[in-house]
């Protein structure tokens, strides 16, 4: 019975080590590139990293990333001058862009169309309208120099706050433990394709077993209208709140925003009070063609080109005279 158990735990162990290097070989685990916090608090990759972002359980999306010196996946640095056509891209894991291959971003695709501009994308998965404000003011010397700004914003989740501080729970990923854990890529794969996921949730509901039981009632529509009503209202006082502490110039700052699932109380008090923005909204409307991936809500090469368009169109119309090539 013994020579059995050791038996048993040399192939399982054997069995782990091949299907660590198969995972290596084809590359079905994702390099998660390391993240950190600056000497202004900004969060961001650490610089000069590269690797491969892989969604799905058959590689169903397999792109190359490259972090840059400023900490954001890029084609090109971030030098900005007064001799030059800058346009800054702000935002999210949207404009961040792991799912496309660096060298074929949404910046790279405006500026294939406005061959004169240089576009610097500042893109990081997580970041709100706190985040992106809080950033551009950090490094507001770098930003004065950019002649245009873009920040990509989601009314339904990017104003939960009204001043910004560090979200450690994102970098509670970067905690010894997660390291060593990350070096096995075949735990990665495991992890991404969700076979851990059943006995994380056996281990949660053990835990909610020793907690007070919580009762859960039906609201009435009444009631989830006026939630809503309450949570539109904070997200307004969280946007006000946000561009007075920091600034806003509105000359140089334009919105990127989806119509279909932003408020109509927002967008009636951006115009009101004279907030440019982008709505690329009619434009996804337009197409038959899927816009984004089949196993994610991230825009696919053919979303990212209609979003590179809709800025485009925008940017040739702005007072700034972007030159003839």
């Amino acid at each position: 019975m013994k020579k059995l158990i050791l038996k048993s735990a040399l192939y399982f162990f054997l069995i782990l080590i091949l299907l660590e290097v198969l995972v290596r070989i084809f590359h079905l685990g994702k390099d998660t590139p390391a993240r950190f916090v600056d000497e202004h608090e900004v969060e961001k990759w650490v610089p000069n990293q590269n690797g491969f972002s892989v969604t799905g359980n058959r590689r169903q999306n397999f792109s190359e990333y490259n972090i840059n010196n400023s900490g954001y996946n890029s084609y090109r640095e971030f030098n900005p001058t007064k001799n030059k056509i800058e346009v800054a891209l702000v935002g999210d894991s949207f404009i961040e862009g792991f799912h496309q291959d660096y060298y074929n971003s949404i910046g790279k695709k405006i500026e294939n169309k406005l061959p004169n501009i240089e576009v610097y994308e500042y893109g990081y998965a997580g970041y709100d309208f706190a985040d992106q404000l809080h950033l551009v003011h950090s490094y507001k010397e770098q930003f004065q120099l950019i002649d245009h700004i873009v920040l990509g914003i989601k009314f339904s989740n990017d104003l939960d706050r009204g001043a910004y501080n560090v979200v450690y729970s994102r970098l509670a990923l970067e905690s010894p433990k997660n390291r060593l854990l990350k070096k096995s890529r075949l735990l990665v794969y495991c992890k991404s394709i969700g076979i851990l996921d059943p006995p994380q949730e056996l281990i949660y509901r053990f835990i909610s077993l020793f907690k007070s039981k919580q009762k859960f009632t039906t609201k009435s529509d009444e009631e989830i209208s006026r939630i809503k009503k309450e949570k539109e209202k904070q997200y307004l006082t969280n946007f006000e709140s946000l561009i007075s502490t920091y600034g806003y110039d509105k000359e140089r700052y334009t919105l990127l925003l989806d119509s279909r699932i932003t408020s109509p109380v927002f967008l009636s008090y951006l115009e009101k009070n004279n907030f440019n923005y982008i709505d690329f909204a009619d434009t996804f409307e337009a197409t038959n063609r899927p816009t984004t991936l089949i196993y994610d809500r991230h825009w696919n090469n053919y979303g990212r080109e209609l979003i590179a368009r809709a800025i485009t169109e925008y940017l040739s119309k702005k007072e700034f005279q972007i030159p003839k090539p």
